[in-house]
């Protein structure tokens, strides 16, 4: 089990450095894994949260809605910036709206709203968009 968590975190390091390394030659913030996956994560959480009760529209459904949209989002805002440090906040933004997003998930469980799986494998990914945000800001330049 640590070993497969090692071997995850070494996969993820290496995909940081290579998205650091592409920064400057990418294309198109699409070219990010990190914005693919946390674009699946937004997608996920818009399908999870379709069946919440109808009185949390303007509640739990808005917020949780806005956090995810906020991470790919703001990848594609900071891969768009000139500068590595303007990356590195959008970055900084992404994982705090990540970290939100994580929180409302605990909710939304919390309160049995939604779909128990669908809730697991929106927190998995979560983490896992959470931990390629973090390996891209230790291989960034501070």
């Amino acid at each position: 089990m640590v070993s497969d968590q090692c071997s995850v975190i070494r996969n993820m390091a290496k995909e940081a450095q290579c998205t650091v390394a592409k920064k400057s030659t990418a294309r198109s913030f699409r070219d990010l894994v990190v914005w693919q996956r946390s674009m699946q994560l937004a997608a996920l959480v818009y399908r999870l949260t379709g069946i919440f009760p109808k009185e949390e529209m303007y509640g739990l459904t808005s917020q949780i809605r806005r956090s995810a949209v906020s991470v790919p989002s703001n990848i594609a805002e900071g891969q768009g910036r000139l500068s590595t440090g303007e990356f590195r906040q959008f970055l900084g933004i992404a994982r705090g709206s990540n970290f939100e997003l994580q929180t409302q998930l605990e909710i939304a469980s919390t309160l049995k709203f939604g779909n128990s799986e669908q809730i697991n494998e929106a927190e998995g990914l979560s983490h896992e968009v959470g931990k390629m945000i973090h390996a891209i800001l230790e291989k960034t330049d501070h």
